[in-house]
C-alpha cells in the first residue's frame, strides 16, 4: 500500500463524516502490521465532548477486529491546512504504536509525514505503569 492509497482511503471515508456543528470533516485510515487497513471518520455530538475523532474511530475498528500492531495512519480534512491528530488521538495511537508513521494531509492531497514520537514527545505509555502494579 502506498502513502497515496492510504490517504485516498482516508479522503473517501471523510465524506461519511457526521460533523454538523463544526462542519470540519476528517477521515483517517490506519494500516496494520499485516497490511490490512481500517478507516474511520469523525462523529460529532451535540454534547461536544462525546464526539469521536476519525483517528480514534479507525483505531477502534482495527482493535475491534483483533489488530494490535500498526505501521501508518493517514489523516485528512477538507481544509487547506495539513490535518494533524489532536492530543487525545496522539495518546490513543501511542498506546498501540509509539513508532507509528503519521501522514497529515490536506484537501488538495499534499501531505507531510512525521513519526508519532515527534508529535507526542515524552509520551505516557503502558511502560510507565509497569512498576506501579496499577490496575486502573
Amino acid at each position: 500500500m502506498t502513502d497515496r492509497n492510504l490517504i485516498d482511503m482516508a479522503a473517501e471515508v471523510m465524506q461519511n463524516s457526521y460533523s454538523p456543528y463544526s462542519e470540519f470533516k476528517v477521515g483517517a485510515a490506519i494500516e496494520c502490521a499485516d497490511g490490512s487497513v481500517f478507516a474511520g471518520c469523525n462523529v460529532e455530538n451535540a454534547a461536544f465532548r462525546v464526539g469521536v475523532c476519525a483517528e480514534t474511530a479507525a483505531l477502534a475498528a482495527a482493535v475491534s477486529a483483533g489488530h494490535r500492531e500498526f505501521k501508518r495512519i493517514a489523516v485528512i480534512s477538507e481544509g487547506s491546512s495539513y490535518c494533524f491528530p489532536c492530543g487525545m488521538c496522539r495518546q490513543m495511537l501511542n498506546e498501540f504504536a509509539p513508532n507509528l508513521e503519521v501522514l497529515c494531509a490536506r484537501a488538495d492531497g499534499r501531505y507531510v509525514s512525521y513519526p508519532l514520537t515527534s508529535l507526542l514527545p515524552m509520551a505516557f505509555g503502558p511502560e510507565h505503569m509497569a512498576d506501579t502494579g496499577s490496575r486502573i
